[in-house]
């Protein structure tokens, strides 16, 4: 364990301001476990930047628009490249490299296998913040994605990780219908467990998003039933591929998307500066070399990638009305103003594809009918593709999987009343995902044990508390010299202040560190590697830093997911 880390963050515990004083007795009875707060966290699955009217979005999302209002957004909150590493780091405070997720299941290098940090599952060596919530009186639960573990490994499920209560679908994704059709080839079917057991059979109505949402409804009202506060995760699929939406929702954008990605692009970005969100100095970033500019396809080609669009655009407007649904919930029961709610993405939109993985293309071809008029429903298999989702990730560079600014930096609001910055405000410095974890547990009056739980050594959190500054105890998050760094599939990334450096293979980067002034360049076109090169070699020295701090081990070749699913010709 780093001991300097420990005694620092063990300071930072001891001085932290307490919101609620009656979180900081030991005793915790029923009348003042009712006072403290709720926790509401949504998080969509693949969401890109600009997929949100209050982002610069053409999608109708009245229902998140209007929690915006109420809320403080951020521009500069970075996840994982991917999902399961975001949860995991979500759910612990802890960098990826030390919970488990150094890398995706089944995506190891020959080097990192059998690595702690690299197990693919979130590990025994961290301790999720719900789980000690549950160990202090919150009644917990999530309903939707989990991607943490092994559907047949029943310790790794949610239930067995801090939730009081759970109805997951735990492989990474899959069809959003009953027929519980699977993400990839070589999976039977997606596996659904309520609580600690799978789930036979979805009942006929089942679509994600609304099952999801009527799950957080019914477990939020089992805590109010019980007198106790709540922390609920509702955790979309939506709107991961295979796109599809209930049939009296396929044309709501019919037509819409006709014009093409780089027309989106256009109206996206004066949209998001409209907003504040983008900075108005932001010019249309170049189309990603693996995108065909939309002139250069055929009409048939361009049909069913407008579809594909709309079928996105329809998930994104649902997921909002069942977002709004829960909400009005809350009000209506009386919990609204003691509910922190976040909204969030999990990481950038999602241009790759698994048609890579051997017999994918033919599974989908033989299993599916992906003809234009049936797209979207419950037997086809539709992917968003590369054009849409750069002009989802604006005006970011490249999107889910990358290092780049457009696979980890994604929306969230945060709505919480009783804080200072509860109104319609806009934030720009950098926050991650590493300091939600803390900022819950300060909420709650609750304390990270640091480096042991229950007999079993545990990593300290790496993340920082975010109530001091909603409370506007301070001006910032982290401080502005503060070096932040993840990486994924070899593909590095190293943020101080302005500056962000990063490393890609080729064909996406050159093998080499790029430099970028994100004050200046928010869409990494111009490579200042060779005019800054003292910049460079510190944030360099940063990596190593960070190398260092959490047995990080680069892969020594490139793994499935970066070879197999995203370069399309």
């Amino acid at each position: 364990m780093n001991t300097k880390f420990i005694v620092k963050i063990a300071l930072f515990h001891l001085g932290s301001l307490l919101f609620f004083t009656s979180c900081t007795s030991e005793k915790y009875t029923t009348e003042n476990r009712t006072k403290r707060p709720n926790i509401l966290l949504i998080v969509a699955d693949d969401l890109g930047f600009t997929d949100l009217g209050c982002y610069g979005s053409e999608i109708k999302t009245p229902n998140i628009d209007a929690l915006a209002k109420q809320s403080v957004r951020l521009t500069s909150f970075c996840t994982g490249p991917t999902c399961s590493p975001t949860r995991a780091i979500l759910l612990t405070g802890v960098d990826a490299h030390r919970n488990g997720f150094g890398t995706t299941n089944d995506d190891w290098a020959a080097n990192q296998l059998g690595l702690r940090g690299y197990e693919g599952y979130l590990n025994f060596d961290v301790v999720t913040f719900p789980k000690l919530l549950q160990d202090r009186g919150y009644h917990t639960s999530i309903a939707g994605k989990w991607h943490l573990g092994s559907p047949r490994r029943k310790e790794q499920w949610p239930i067995n990780r801090g939730f009081t209560r759970s109805f997951c679908l735990l492989p990474g994704g899959g069809g959003h219908f009953y027929d519980q059709q699977p993400l990839f080839s070589f999976i039977p079917k997606s596996l659904y467990a309520q609580d600690s057991i799978l789930a036979k059979q979805l009942p006929k109505d089942f679509y994600s998003s609304k099952n999801y949402a009527d799950k957080a409804i019914e477990y939020i009202d089992e805590s109010v039933k019980a007198n106790k506060p709540f922390f609920h995760f509702l955790s979309y699929t939506a709107p991961h591929w295979p796109l599809q939406v209930p049939d009296e929702f396929v044309d709501l954008y019919k037509g819409q998307y006709d014009s093409g990605y780089e027309e989106l692009a256009i109206q996206r970005l004066e949209k998001g500066k409209k907003q504040g969100v983008i900075p108005e100095y932001t010019t249309l970033p170049t189309l990603s070399p693996n995108v065909e500019p939309w002139e250069g396809l055929k009409a048939e080609e361009q049909q069913k990638a407008s579809k594909s669009m709309e079928i996105y655009a329809a998930m994104i407007e649902r997921l909002d009305y069942h977002t709004g649904r829960v909400i009005q919930h809350l009000k209506d029961k009386g919990a609204y103003e003691n509910t922190l709610i976040i909204f969030m993405a999990d990481n950038g939109a999602e241009g790759n594809s698994i048609m890579g993985y051997e017999g994918t293309g033919e599974w989908v071809d033989t299993t599916f009918d992906n003809s234009l008029a049936n797209m979207g429903k419950l037997n086809s298999y539709i992917e968003l593709g590369t054009g849409w989702a750069q002009a989802s990730s604006l005006p970011f560079k490249w999107y889910k999987a990358f290092a780049s600014e457009g696979g980890v930096r994604v929306p969230i609001m945060i709505h919480y009343p009783q804080l200072k910055k509860a109104g319609n405000t806009i934030h720009h410095d950098f926050i991650s995902v590493m300091d939600l974890a803390p900022t819950f547990l300060e909420l709650a009056g609750v304390q990270h044990p640091q480096t042991e739980y229950k007999g079993r050594e545990v990593f300290p959190m790496n993340g920082t508390s975010m109530l001091p500054w909603l409370a506007g105890k301070t001006t910032t998050v982290h401080p502005v010299d503060k070096a932040h760094a993840w990486e994924l599939y070899g593909r590095r990334g190293v943020r101080k202040g302005k500056w962000k450096a990063e490393w890609m293979e080729a064909p996406y980067g050159n093998n080499e560190w790029e430099l970028y002034d994100l004050s200046k360049d928010i869409s990494q076109q111009y490579n200042l590697a060779a005019s800054q090169p003292e910049v460079l070699q510190e944030l360099i020295n940063d990596w190593d830093n960070y190398v260092k701090s959490n047995n990080v081990t680069v892969p020594d070749r490139p793994t499935a997911y970066a070879t197999e699913t995203i370069w399309r010709e």
